[in-house]
């Protein structure tokens, strides 16, 4: 690499500079506040891992999206964490060993091998939680709520909330003795919504006149709320995990309706599949191409480390959170100190800043520049007493 390119970063690797950073940081801040007075521990998981248990319970996509390297000590393979979960439901497992329902947040940075869309980054900041312990459906709720109170505290307004339930289409598929490929084809084809291609497909692999005429009616149960009611209707006779399941979705819709986001149902949407295990849930907003967040329920994954608990949470990319968010700007200007070895002048500084100022100590040669400086003030001596002047 010549000399011109070193400022050069890999594609999708981006940093923050001191505007935006300060923005980050204030909102990490307050989510991560906000997660306290729900009653959710902070955790710091470490950057690095090895594979065997940062990878445990959570599927190929996963996988693919860790850098591996190789541990100079012990000569294993280590993986450079592309998701938070896993680590949170490891410490839950194995190194907190509460007996009843733990809370746990974090916020960090995650780095992808690929990036997950077109221009999105490798480095996202992750933040969310994780409810460990707990299966019945207000744990969901609860998580849910808290989701959407998240984006409320980021400024995100008019938000979309998309719902689904992983345990409808498993719950119809349960009996019908399909392989790993063609339920892997079945997936594939619901999750594109190709509904012409689904029916020929379902007309040449199910047997099962009712699981057939089921399966094609999912592609259309997407829609708002009224959704549930029609899909009632529709997979009548289903398995009992399938009405189990919508009628989850009509107590999650009823308890969060009052937080007035528009709701949308999609019980052919499923993602993570292969990795959540009841309730999935994502947010949107007009505009943004991608999800704001999302989450769901994934009770296995702690199996891994000998202790399978119940489990749901979500989590964010706070620079997404950051770039979408309507919030108020509270730019704190500086004061400025000119250059000077008197003591009261230092001990003024010292006062200042213990109050909360943000003071910028000048230096004997320096050119000043207020804008970069971020002053709007300065301290000055006038008659031997130091007094704070606006600058204009």
């Amino acid at each position: 690499m010549s000399n011109v390119d070193r400022w050069l970063l890999p594609d999708g690797v981006d940093e923050v500079l001191p505007e935006q950073a300060q923005v980050v940081e204030r909102l990490r801040r307050q989510i991560l506040d906000l997660y306290n007075i729900w009653g959710y521990d902070l955790v710091i998981p470490p950057m690095v891992e090895f594979t065997e248990s940062l990878l445990s319970g959570s599927g190929s996509d996963l996988d693919l999206m860790t850098f591996r390297v190789t541990d100079q000590l012990s000569g294993r393979l280590m993986g450079i964490r592309a998701d938070i979960t896993p680590q949170t439901a490891r410490m839950d497992a194995h190194s907190l060993r509460r007996q009843g329902p733990s809370r746990l947040c974090y916020a960090g940075t995650v780095l992808h091998t690929r990036p997950r869309g077109p221009l999105e980054s490798r480095t996202p900041i992750s933040i969310g939680v994780e409810l460990f312990g707990e299966a019945a459906l207000p744990a969901d709720i609860e998580v849910i709520e808290l989701f959407l109170q998240t984006l409320k505290t980021s400024g995100v307004n008019q938000v979309h909330l998309d719902l689904g339930h992983v345990d409808i289409f498993r719950g119809l598929l349960a009996g019908s003795h399909l392989d790993s490929d063609s339920e892997s084809q079945l997936f594939e084809l619901l999750q594109r919504k190709a509904s012409a291609e689904l029916s020929d497909w379902i007309n040449l692999n199910i047997s099962d006149k009712k699981l057939g005429g089921w399966l094609k009616a999912l592609p259309g149960l997407a829609g708002s709320i009224e959704v549930l009611g029609a899909a009632k209707k529709a997979l009548k006779g289903s398995p009992i995990a399938v009405m189990q399941a919508i009628y989850e979705l009509e107590q999650v819709v009823e308890a969060i309706t009052k937080m007035g986001v528009s709701i949308h149902i999609d019980l052919g949407e499923m993602p993570g599949y292969h990795y959540h295990t009841g309730i999935v849930f994502a947010g949107y907003i007009q505009g943004y191409g991608k999800a704001l967040g999302n989450g769901g329920r994934y009770d296995y994954v702690g199996e891994a480390f000998g202790r399978a608990r119940p489990a749901t949470g979500f989590a964010f990319d706070l620079k997404s959170l950051v770039s979408q968010g309507q919030r108020p700007e509270s730019k704190v200007a500086g004061i400025f100190v000119p250059y000077t070895s008197d003591p009261e002048c230092h001990h003024q500084v010292a006062v200042l800043r213990s109050q909360g100022n943000r003071v910028v100590q000048g230096f004997q040669a320096q050119i000043i520049d207020l804008v970069e400086l971020k002053c709007d003030r300065q301290l000055v001596n006038i008659d031997g007493k130091y007094v704070i002047q606006n600058l204009s």
